[in-house]
């Protein structure tokens, strides 16, 4: 498990896909405080198909039925580092941020668990970073901090990965910079988020869908708390 987790930064302008066994246009949701179960249960996991375990490339799509609406599962694959719980998803958002920010209940932070979100944000750009390290989120666009001077911040400067912004810097400094730079922005937040969690995952598990995947479809999310989750939620 020495690959880190800045891999996935590196990929992230390939396309998307909801395919177990890709790698593109990664999203990565980190939790620590909470059961690896409840959180993907949070998420929309189905309870059977938690239990089983299936590696990812072992899951089975459902087929469409002709005349109704069947909306396209999204392939989540998921494992544990140290005291995190890590979720990859590769459909071009991450499901946690989806479900926060629009205010799930089973999905909202809560004291004494610590989430880090970093989605691809495909479909209202541009990529985020999420950091709830209790109750409450912040959020900071690639390329920028969250403002709370926190350890996840300082890893970020270390990294490289907060680029100069206006008013501080001249715009055309900042535009010269994102040109000369801005390809390897993802890779460096990633790099900064391994840095400060400690996680690790590894690329092949991913790349070729041997890690448990759980799917995940729209109608899931969000999911009442009551039917997901007991505590704060």
């Amino acid at each position: 498990m020495g690959d880190g987790i800045a891999w996935m930064g590196a990929l992230h302008p390939t396309p998307p896909s909801g395919t177990p066994g890709t790698t593109g246009g990664i999203s990565l949701t980190l939790a620590r405080g909470v059961g690896t179960d409840e959180f993907l249960i949070n998420l929309g996991a189905d309870f059977d198909e938690l239990a089983a375990r299936l590696p990812s490339r072992e899951l089975t799509f459902p087929a469409g039925q002709l005349g109704h609406h069947s909306p396209l599962p999204n392939c989540a694959v998921y494992g544990t580092c140290g005291e995190w719980t890590y979720v990859v998803e590769h459909w071009g958002m991450a499901t946690w941020a989806t479900g926060y920010q629009g205010k799930a209940a089973s999905m909202l932070p809560c004291e004494g668990e610590e989430i880090v979100c970093l989605t691809a944000n495909r479909y209202n750009p541009p990529a985020l970073i999420i950091h709830a390290p209790g109750a409450r989120a912040h959020r900071a666009d690639f390329g920028t901090d969250t403002g709370q001077g926190s350890p996840l911040d300082a890893a970020l400067h270390a990294a490289g990965a907060v680029f100069p912004s206006m008013p501080e810097a001249a715009e055309d400094e900042v535009v010269a910079y994102y040109e000369e730079h801005g390809a390897r922005l993802p890779e460096l937040v990633f790099a900064a988020v391994g840095a400060y969690t400690g996680v690790s995952v590894d690329q092949d598990a991913v790349r070729n869908g041997t890690l448990p995947g759980i799917l995940i479809t729209p109608a899931q999310r969000p999911r009442p708390a009551s039917a997901a989750s007991t505590g704060c939620r």
